[in-house]
């Protein structure tokens, strides 16, 4: 079973940046859709980003962080990254990776993921890291 690990939460000051992970030690996760969402306190879980399998050569963006983060794979690591530049308090909220579900297409993992929809396609959720922008 796939088991993803997120890390490189933090506390981080508004305009600031953090790096987070999401990696699998018993799977290739270049096989995957992965994709990078987020539950702020009192919120309903939503999508972040996500990028393809196979090389990752689509990324999709929520409205709320294009120009500001940026998804990309590291096969040789066997991980995904979420850089996060000019951070805002919005932004607090703990981070979970998951990967897109057997049987789902690439282009509709890559469709959903950013929308309520999400919950179909994506599964093999990790615990998640903290993320608190804060002064």
């Amino acid at each position: 079973q796939l088991q993803l690990v997120e890390s490189g939460g933090g506390l981080v000051q508004p305009g600031g940046s953090l790096r987070l992970s999401c990696a699998a030690s018993a799977f290739t996760l270049d096989y995957f859709t992965i994709g990078w969402f987020r539950q702020a306190p009192g919120k309903e879980r939503e999508g972040v980003s996500c990028i393809s399998r196979s090389g990752g050569s689509s990324t999709n963006y929520a409205d709320s962080v294009k120009g500001r983060f940026t998804i990309s794979r590291d096969n040789t690591k066997n991980t995904v990254y979420l850089q996060m530049n000019n951070l805002k308090p919005e932004d607090t909220a703990i981070y979970y990776c998951a990967a897109a579900k057997s049987g789902i297409t690439t282009v509709q993992a890559m469709a959903m993921c950013v929308t309520s929809a999400y919950p179909s396609t994506f599964g093999s959720w990790g615990q998640g890291t903290q993320v608190t922008v804060s002064s």
